[in-house]
């Protein structure tokens, strides 16, 4: 005699499968989630590094290339005129350079204070002023100095920049300014003295 399977039995069997098929899915969930703590860990780490930190108000500026990298930056290393130095900041106290982060890189220049838009002037130090080096357009490095026109030049596109009055751009793609980072004069260092005003990089950087 034919035996037959109760339909309760199968709705509960249906229920079953359902139930394996929710937790396998809550369990996949819980185990992407517990994969990604350590990399959010890792993120979360180095955004509070001392070397990723965006520029600080006493931190001095120090060279990033040549037989001086690493050495700070005095004013009487720089000609008044330009060109420009790479440089990066770094906590006096602790010796960190903040260089975990490309958009800490920053174009130290000294200028005539007296040919400074009041504006740039308030935020330099003794006519040196300090940008950030990343082109605001898609990102490439202002690498280059225009001793016809004294002005920043990044070499992707060709977007000028005018240090004298806080690096607005004059020629090219550049949607904005370079963001400026105010500076002070202690002891001839040139020394941070307050953080970026505008945002350094490009797009949502």
């Amino acid at each position: 005699m034919k035996s037959e399977v109760p339909e309760d039995r199968t709705a509960s069997c249906e229920g079953c499968q359902h139930g394996v098929s929710r937790r396998r899915s809550v369990l996949k969930t819980v185990l992407g989630l517990g994969a990604s703590l350590p990399f959010l860990d890792v993120v979360r780490a180095a955004e509070k590094s001392p070397a990723t930190q965006r520029p600080t108000t006493g931190d001095q500026l120090v060279f990033v290339l040549g037989d001086r990298k690493g050495q700070v930056i005095k004013m009487d290393d720089l000609p008044v005129g330009g060109p420009q130095e790479l440089a990066y900041p770094m906590d006096p106290t602790s010796k960190v350079v903040r260089d975990g982060s490309r958009l800490n890189q920053l174009l130290v220049i000294r200028l005539d204070p007296a040919k400074l838009t009041p504006e740039t002037k308030e935020r330099s130090g003794g006519g040196v002023v300090a940008y950030s080096a990343i082109c605001t357009h898609q990102g490439c490095d202002v690498s280059q100095w225009k001793t016809d026109n004294n002005m920043l030049l990044c070499v992707c596109h060709g977007s000028e920049y005018d240090p004298a009055d806080k690096a607005k751009v004059t020629f090219g793609p550049a949607p904005r300014r370079l963001a400026i980072v105010p500076i002070k004069i202690v002891q001839g260092v040139v020394t941070v003295a307050g953080p970026f005003q505008g945002k350094p990089g490009f797009m949502d950087l």
